[in-house]
């Protein structure tokens, strides 16, 4: 991935986020929401890696269309537990109503925290295991779809040298061929 963002600061905390949607938000298609909430992520930090877009089959509820997911790495001195409200906060920005509709059902943003990498300060560094009311890291099923890992290990290789994003690489690497990307 040719990166267009500053080096990694090493410093600071890092989340894995993954990205999507399946339904026109109030700035347009999926991928241009995609594209808008990763701009808005800039408010709780710093993007320093993003995947393409990838187009994927809905998982659980299948009567609905596609989603365009993406998955970027965020340096943020949020911890979790505000970083996940900020993210949920950016959900209902694009219309996003977490009580309405059929679990895993259509939606016009989805932002999952995925992993929290603590800052070298912490040596060592690691992916924070947390499981409290509300968050789970890492992600408990992120492990069982294909559209976070392949995003996620596929295009964002700084995720990096985490016992768990290691994992999750070796999963995708058992994934067929055929990722469709959005344009």
């Amino acid at each position: 991935m040719a990166s267009t963002y500053p080096p990694h600061n090493e410093q600071m905390p890092t989340a894995a986020i993954g990205l999507g949607a399946n339904l026109p938000s109030t700035v347009g298609a999926p991928a241009k929401t995609i594209a808008a909430a990763i701009d808005r992520l800039a408010e709780w930090g710093r993007v320093t890696a993003r995947s393409a877009l990838y187009l994927t089959a809905p998982v659980g509820y299948v009567d609905q269309p596609a989603f365009v997911n993406a998955a970027v790495l965020l340096e943020t001195e949020l911890a979790p537990l505000p970083l996940l409200d900020a993210l949920l906060g950016i959900e209902r920005s694009f219309g996003r109503d977490r009580a309405a509709g059929p679990p895993k059902g259509p939606r016009t943003l989805d932002l999952d925290l995925l992993l929290y990498k603590r800052s070298r300060l912490s040596e060592p560094a690691e992916d924070l295991v947390l499981d409290e009311p509300g968050l789970t890291l890492p992600h408990p099923a992120m492990h069982q779809r294909r559209f976070v890992l392949a995003p996620l290990g596929g295009d964002c290789a700084g995720v990096a040298a985490s016992g768990a994003a290691e994992h999750y690489r070796r999963v995708i690497g058992g994934f067929a061929p055929g990722r469709q990307f959005c344009r």
